[in-house]
């Protein structure tokens, strides 16, 4: 651990070549967006610092190549990486039928309790889209991972916000804060163009506290502070939205 840090945390980028994963780590990074950005050769990462409620964390963003001559490289990678967001094209199908594909990398390669997002790219060619946001959405519950949301990293839409949701809810899990510290204050747009977002956004299905299953990650969290602290958010991590 850095001791300039409080935190440190690995975060992975992976997806079939061409989603835009080096725009949303370039638009995080630099607050640069390119049209003309190259394809990834290999690996590249960055570092970013952030403040989150007055802690010092450090995100190493690993960006990788999608093509698959380059799988291998990137499975070795996985190994002691605290997050991994798989990005699909929504205008592209192909992009999101991978996506089990590139769960089944994580889940073979990397950690046992590495977190898992799901991230719709482009959201800003709402005209091509292919992918409704509410399959995307069923397929992370399906699949147990963290969320589902949409991103325009030419548009700096919902960039910044899925970093550092990712980045609270490994504080969370590393420091057993309180859980609700994780989601509150945040301005996530879930969906930016999705079916049934009447003009503003859709979020994720959002739990009652009574539901069972949404986020089983939370739910570790929970046995692991030694109470349930749905209470406290009780719309769940999909309820993100702007009101």
């Amino acid at each position: 651990m850095d001791e300039n840090f409080d935190f440190q945390f690995k975060v992975i980028v992976i997806g079939d070549s061409g989603v835009g994963k080096t725009c949303v780590v370039q638009t995080f990074a630099y607050g640069v967006y390119t049209d003309d950005q190259q394809s990834t050769i290999g690996l590249d990462f960055i570092l970013r610092s952030m403040d989150i409620d007055g802690k010092k964390v450090k995100m190493q963003v690993w960006d990788t190549a999608g093509q698959e001559h380059f799988r291998t490289i990137t499975r070795s990678y996985y190994r002691g990486v605290d997050a991994a967001i798989i990005a699909y094209d929504i205008t592209r199908r192909s992009s999101f039928e991978s996506v089990p594909h590139w769960i089944d990398d994580v889940k073979m390669y990397g950690d046992a309790d590495t977190v898992i997002m799901l991230m719709g790219t482009k959201s800003d060619l709402c005209e091509r889209q292919q992918v409704p946001f509410e399959e995307a959405c069923a397929l992370a519950e399906n699949f147990s991972l963290l969320d589902a949301l949409e991103t325009s990293a030419k548009e700096s839409r919902n960039i910044n916000e899925a970093f550092e949701l990712m980045a609270r809810l490994l504080i969370a899990r590393n420091s057993l804060s309180p859980l609700s510290s994780v989601f509150y204050s945040m301005n996530i747009v879930m969906a930016a163009c999705g079916q049934g977002s009447q003009g503003s956004g859709a979020a994720c299905h959002s739990p009652s506290p009574s539901e069972e299953g949404r986020v089983p990650l939370l739910a570790s969290l929970h046995s692991q502070t030694g109470q349930d602290r749905r209470s406290e958010y009780p719309r769940g991590p999909s309820a993100l939205t702007e009101e």
